[in-house]
């Protein structure tokens, strides 16, 4: 019973404002690319 509602509780949790920068940076296909999106979050243009 405590697994479903763990699960449940992993499922509903909104991702911290970290973890969508992360993967924000993650999707970089190059340095070039990456580089451009650490220059968006530093000015906070990140999505």
């Amino acid at each position: 019973m405590f697994a479903t509602l763990k699960r449940t509780a992993k499922f509903l949790r909104v991702p911290t404002q970290a973890e969508r920068d992360m993967a924000y940076l993650n999707e970089a296909g190059d340095r070039y690319d990456l580089e451009a999106r650490e220059r968006n979050l530093s000015r906070g243009l990140g999505f």
